[in-house]
């Protein structure tokens, strides 16, 4: 019989859980799109996003995914034929990459697996080597949202500027914005791309570019950018629709702005250092349950984990067997192993990605270590005893 009743619990990477307060903001009638309280209250968001990012740049707000925001912030600075440079350590790496060949871009990718981060040095001398200057931007994702490997981008910039080179350094932030530290101005980054529904706790349907000054200067170079993806207009608007190309995504306007409230009234730091608390419970209970059986974390070394989700592994098939059970017993929804392994191989089936992210605290960590460890028991996965001790540990501050 199962125990799902009750209100469930979506921890996957995005979209993450929305607060309650962000529900009620969208919640509303359709508003006036021409004059009054959205026009009013959009102006707001801008200064508050820049905030979350850590940038005194601009900022261009699409109705998009994250998908859609990688190819805005392609679409502004480089051109068909253009060359780029992609750390890839992970699949979204090698997504981006994807996206830029879809506008005729030409990308080179460091692979360095799905296990480890950038290595700053193999990147400074892929840099060295181009003697030429002919890329024009190096495309690096500070959080892979299926490895869990977290970069250092303060550490990729240190390689552009060691080798000498003049290309842009372009961030993929969708999975670390508002949860992992990030350092838009102080690291160096010329152009970053988040979206809505992971650290900013609202649905998918919003893409963010910040982009500095060096990058509006390599906009203004452009032959063309297609009336919808410039982000001159939207950044710098005469009128209203300008934000957006045309209409605005009213309720998740609302819905963005309760989340940035909130985001406030708690601090940054503070939501920085929650994650990683939570984080590191996390990766105790992981470690304590792997003593005693098959499952690891992804990744081996702290530092290179997102403190925003983490990427493990079992035994196939019993990775989709515990997403099942949790599912349809606990009520919990665990991430699937995406880009671990192809989906018609069986090793597909020994991963999973518990999300952490945004709305959490230590009473919605804990009740989803109860629910896996709950699960190993009822399906016979070998596995340590001590994990939610561990965890509990590290949340009291015991464990630091």
């Amino acid at each position: 019989m199962s125990h799902a009743g009750g209100r469930p619990y979506l921890a996957i990477p995005g979209p993450s859980v929305m607060p309650d307060a962000v529900l009620r903001a969208m919640h509303r009638a359709a508003p006036n799109i021409y004059e009054g309280e959205l026009i009013e209250m959009t102006s707001g968001l801008i200064p508050d996003l820049a905030h979350v990012a850590r940038t005194e740049g601009h900022v261009a707000i699409y109705i998009s995914n994250g998908h859609g925001a990688w190819e805005a912030a392609l679409a502004n600075v480089l051109a068909p034929g253009d060359k780029v440079l992609v750390p890839a350590t992970g699949r979204f790496g090698h997504g981006w990459a994807d996206i830029a060949r879809g506008v005729g871009v030409a990308p080179q990718i460091l692979d360095f697996g799905k296990q480890a981060p950038v290595d700053p040095d193999r990147l400074e001398a892929a840099l060295r080597a181009d003697t030429a200057r002919d890329i024009k931007a190096v495309l690096a994702t500070h959080v892979d949202t299926a490895t869990s490997v977290r970069n250092d981008l303060k550490g990729v910039r240190a390689a552009i500027d060691a080798a000498g080179h003049p290309a842009l350094l372009m961030a993929d932030c969708i999975a670390s914005l508002a949860c992992d530290r990030f350092e838009m101005d102080a690291w160096g980054v010329d152009v970053t791309v988040a979206a809505s529904q992971k650290g900013l706790m609202v649905p998918p349907g919003l893409g963010f570019v910040f982009f500095n000054d060096k990058a509006a200067a390599a906009r203004a170079g452009m032959p063309r950018v297609s009336r919808y993806w410039d982000w001159g207009p939207r950044a710098d608007p005469e009128m209203f629709y300008q934000y957006f190309g045309g209409t605005a995504p009213t309720h998740h306007l609302f819905g963005l702005r309760a989340a940035l409230d909130m985001i406030k009234g708690e601090g940054l730091e503070p939501i920085w250092e929650r994650h990683a608390r939570l984080a590191r419970a996390i990766w105790a209970a992981c470690d304590a349950w792997g003593q005693g059986g098959p499952l690891a974390l992804n990744l081996g070394t702290p530092a290179h984990r997102s403190h925003a989700v983490t990427a493990l592994r079992l035994d196939p098939p019993d990775g989709t067997r515990l997403r099942d059970w949790v599912a349809g017993e606990a009520g919990v929804t665990l991430g699937i192993g995406l880009g671990m392994a192809d989906p018609g191989d069986p090793a597909w089936h020994g991963f999973f990605r518990m999300g952490h992210m945004g709305h959490v605290n230590p009473h919605m960590v804990l009740g989803m270590l109860g629910s896996v460890q709950a699960g190993m028991e009822a399906l016979g996965i070998p596995h340590g005893a001590g994990a939610l001790d561990a965890a509990a540990a590290v949340i009291s501050g015991g464990r630091d």
